[in-house]
């Protein structure tokens, strides 16, 4: 039986380490930093004879003499899966997924693993769920699985070994947090054994070739669980997002080694899984019967596609000795700024209304080129004033009441005319020459100019 491995404390802090647990770090002095690692039981052997400490010297290469090959990618099945992953997966690479319990994560991976197994040898492995469970939900989604393998496991030793043996080149871990590895003590799900577990399997993919998927749990912030190292150490970190009231999920990319990030993925819960969504502008806009107040549609961008998102403002007159100020999709503190720019620079003051703001369809605008359409929203809404329904707007908002020019403002103007806007209100420097044919573009150098419209 092979003696188990020492056990060492990190800190991680600063990286000091201590062989046995204390509640302070000796090197840097910080509090319950220190966490439970695997040390080895002997020193490597020094390969050649002299002085004490000498160690083996690295094969140095210069960058440019790098043979570069070209990166091969496998296709998902799913497109809106692809875009985001920037355009299929690379081997050896090692993605992470996270989201909310129940967002539809290992819905999503089952779906991708009945498409790649007609062409791959994948092994989908399950810590939280029974192989029954999991072919209840194949069965209920339809899926064609004959050829997916299933090992409910959580002994990391055991999935690589199985892995190994099976030649898998797509593994599934589902999750991280349930997987525990023998040279560690503590509990799975501790921090130590998410980072040790994640640290091996990663050089497992590198090894092997083989692409892995690492379902996390989050956290109530919305966070993954475990050290921040976990997403440093993966190639690739999706985020599923989606409010719980909303058929529609939302996949994005935060990191990716082999791709854009912040790249964005539509689908849609149905009964038989997730539903790819090839026109997302089509989701995030309500087109009401009706002209209404509050409502304005912008145009933001997210990734290399530009999104049609309609935007909600209520102001309504407050009663409490604070007013309200509660945002659904975007940046509170942003609201906050543009608050003070439309008191500051267009003479409207909201100081003792509550506002409301909405990003329709569960869409989480990031950017900042919504902000002349959120103005617009807010004095539509207090105004009690109509905006038609054929106008967009986009713009960024500077402190000083100037509205600045955003990426790609062509490419939005051009997605604006496609679905039937006749009138747009953009930054002047992100109008074209030669104009856009059926739309009507009036140019924004200040915010003034826009409230004279409004």
């Amino acid at each position: 039986m092979p003696s188990k491995q020492k056990l060492s404390y990190r800190c991680r802090e600063c990286g000091g380490v201590s062989s046995k647990w204390a509640g302070q770090c000796q090197e840097c002095q910080a509090w319950n930093s220190l966490e439970e690692s695997s040390a080895p039981t002997s020193a490597k052997q020094n390969r050649f004879s002299g002085y004490a400490g000498q160690s083996e010297v690295g094969q140095v290469e210069v960058l440019s003499d790098v043979e570069v090959a070209r990166v091969s990618r496998t296709p998902t099945g799913l497109e809106e899966l692809d875009r985001v992953l920037g355009g299929g997966l690379v081997s050896g690479s090692a993605v992470l997924i996270g989201g909310d319990p129940g967002i539809g994560k290992s819905t999503l991976l089952l779906q991708t693993m009945a498409s790649l197994s007609e062409k791959n040898n994948t092994l989908y492995v399950s810590g939280e769920e029974s192989a029954q469970q999991v072919s209840m939900r194949a069965v209920r989604l339809q899926l064609n699985v004959e050829k997916v393998k299933i090992l409910c496991e959580i002994s990391l030793e055991t999935i690589m070994a199985t892995a190994e043996k099976l030649f898998s080149t797509i593994l599934v871990i589902d999750s991280i947090q349930t997987v525990y590895s023998d040279e560690l003590q503590s509990a799975p799900g501790s921090v130590g054994q998410v980072r040790e577990c994640a640290a091996r399997l990663v050089r497992f993919a590198k090894r092997t070739g083989t692409t892995i998927f690492l379902v996390g749990h989050v956290t109530k912030e919305g966070t993954i669980a475990g050290p921040r190292v976990l997403e440093h150490m993966v190639d690739t970190v999706l985020y599923f997002e989606g409010d719980s009231g909303s058929r529609f999920r939302v996949i994005r990319a935060i990191k990716n080694r082999f791709g854009a990030v912040n790249e964005l993925g539509v689908f849609a819960m149905t009964e038989k899984g997730l539903r790819e969504i090839t026109n997302p502008s089509a989701i995030f806009l309500s087109r009401h019967e009706q002209e209404v107040p509050g409502s304005v549609v912008m145009v933001t961008r997210e990734g290399s596609r530009p999104l049609l998102v309609e935007v909600q403002a209520l102001v309504d007159e407050s009663y409490l000795g604070t007013p309200r100020r509660v945002t659904v999709g975007m940046d509170q503190n942003r609201l906050a700024m543009l608050l003070a720019i439309l008191h500051r620079h267009g003479q409207c003051s909201l100081l003792d209304q509550d506002v409301f703001v909405n990003i329709v369809g569960g869409l989480r605008v990031m950017e900042t080129g919504g902000d002349l359409a959120v103005v617009a929203a807010l004095l539509s809404s207090f105004k009690s004033h109509n905006i038609p329904k054929d106008w967009v707007i986009f713009g960024e908002l500077g402190l000083s009441g100037e509205v600045r020019p955003v990426p790609n403002g062509e490419e939005r103007l051009r997605e604006a005319a496609k679905h039937g806007f006749k009138f747009a209100l953009a930054p002047k420097g992100n109008i074209p020459k030669g104009g856009i044919k059926g739309l009507e573009i009036k140019p924004i150098s200040v915010l003034r100019d826009a409230l004279e419209l409004f």
